[in-house]
């Protein structure tokens, strides 16, 4: 059935069919007063979705899920996960809802899926509800990776729900729409393979084969292929946060997705003045989730999936362990190749210029960067134009003997990506009813590469007494 009259768009529940031991129907909370606060026209365009309808009050219910196609399946999620290192074997979608899948305009399958929505049986005793400031945030920091060119998770749409959510204080309660390319994670693979069942841990792995690495049932061992997959485009992934500073803050196992997509922007942030050791998420005390440490945690994380899918590899477990450790110990490799090639870029270096002398000049410049605590990404957008701090003129000067490419430069290095103190500044001004700087701040954003005339407080580093103090938070 069709969303809306005279719409193209069906909404399928294909995961709740085929996986229904990972789906536990469910209906989202009612919202006493809905109030659409920002919509993805784009995207929403891009979903065969009308967005004038989607502004009416039939298609604010669809965006927070209290008026759905008769046929439709709302489902919550089953899935485990490592959280912070330690074994939870039951988290799922506690606050959060599959409504289902769509084929978008270039054909492809995408998830359509709330967060805020209200209780479900896995919410373990959360209230299921999401507040108007995480959620903006999610909107914001998942449209910036989106234009950045980072895969990503998309935001939707937020609506205000009328219906408070209780933290620290009474905050607006919200409803999240995102959409993905699936919402498999690691966690989904952890979950049914803690439970034994081998039927069902193939059906999973099928399922992802199918959605997201069809060429793998070609192969030889199409779960090692599957394993492989997830590797490289986890390589590709977190080379692709590191490049453009981007913390997580919360890389979870149930925060991996099979897809290769960013997932889940809680406590994130982009860094600031380059530090390794950044860490802004309020639940991290220990900084396991820092800056410097996301590739090896990583990594860590794909050990962990390589665990779930050992059953599948081989019979013999002896062989399993051996071929998925190497599929694994091949993730610092890609990762460092991804990084590498990305850096190079990002310093204008053509193919002509040695593998060693590009890597001996980006150490010199990581050294140089940490010590001197310049703002990263202005820092390379300033190189683009051949601008330097005095401490860098050095290191410059032989940058500048290996003829890079300054155009090229603008077109991977941002001017504008969402500032922590911008960020909060729209976040306060939406809490009390001001969208402007929220909206200002998104169309910024969505062209980084683009310097604009008028928009330059956007690429300003954030005030020194700003980054002392500054924790992000995860919401729930």
């Amino acid at each position: 059935m069709s969303i809306a009259p005279g719409s193209t768009a069906v909404l399928d529940h294909r995961f709740a069919t085929e996986l229904p031991e990972l789906a536990v129907r469910w209906q989202a909370e009612s919202t006493p007063d809905p109030r659409l606060l920002v919509l993805n026209e784009s995207l929403a365009a891009d979903l065969r979705l009308d967005p004038g309808w989607l502004r009416s009050s039939d298609g604010i219910g669809l965006l927070v899920g209290t008026r759905v196609p008769a046929d439709a399946q709302p489902v919550a999620q089953g899935y485990a996960g490592h959280q912070f290192g330690g074994w939870v074997p039951r988290l799922g979608d506690g606050r959060a809802l599959l409504l289902g899948e769509l084929i978008d305009a270039r054909d492809q399958l995408r998830d359509l899926h709330l967060k805020g929505s209200g209780r479900t049986p896995f919410a373990r005793g959360g209230d299921g509800l999401a507040a108007v400031g995480p959620m903006l945030r999610e909107y914001l920091i998942s449209e910036a990776m989106a234009a950045l060119g980072i895969p990503t998770t998309r935001a939707l749409s937020v609506v205000a729900t009328g219906r408070p959510a209780q933290r620290e204080t009474l905050l607006d309660g919200a409803v999240l729409a995102r959409v993905a390319a699936s919402h498999l994670r690691v966690g989904s693979f952890q979950y049914v393979a803690a439970a034994g069942d081998l039927a069902l841990l193939r059906r999973l792995a099928d399922h992802a084969i199918s959605r997201h690495y069809p060429a793998a049932v070609h192969a030889e061992n199409p779960y090692l292929a599957l394993l492989d997959s997830v590797v490289a485009a986890q390589a590709d992934l977190i080379a692709q946060w590191m490049l453009v500073g981007f913390i997580h803050g919360v890389m979870n196992t149930d925060n991996m997705t099979i897809s290769g997509e960013t997932i889940d922007y809680g406590p994130c942030a982009f860094m600031d003045a380059f530090d390794p050791k950044t860490v802004f998420s309020s639940i991290d005390s220990w900084g396991r989730y820092a800056y410097g440490n996301q590739p090896a945690v990583a990594g860590w994380n794909l050990a962990r999936f390589a665990e779930a899918l050992l059953p599948l590899i081989a019979d013999d477990q002896e062989q399993a362990l051996a071929l998925a450790t190497t599929s694994v110990q091949e993730f610092p490799q890609l990762y460092t190749a991804a990084w590498s090639a990305g850096m190079r870029r990002k310093l204008g270096l053509g193919d002509a210029v040695d593998d060693g002398v590009a890597q001996q000049l980006v150490d010199e410049l990581s050294e140089l960067l940490g010590s001197e605590r310049i703002d990263y990404t202005s820092f390379f957008r300033r190189l683009a134009g051949d601008e330097v701090e005095p401490p860098f003129e050095a290191w410059a000067t032989r940058w500048r003997r290996l003829d890079p490419d300054l155009e090229a430069m603008q077109g991977v290095n941002p001017v504008y990506i969402p500032r922590n103190h911008l960020v909060e500044e729209a976040l306060a001004a939406a809490a009390s009813g001001d969208m402007e700087p929220f909206d200002r701040l998104l169309a910024v954003i969505s062209s980084p590469y683009d310097e604009r005339e008028g928009c330059e407080r956007y690429a300003e580093p954030a005030p020194d007494e700003f980054g002392r103090c500054f924790q992000t938070f995860c919401g729930t």
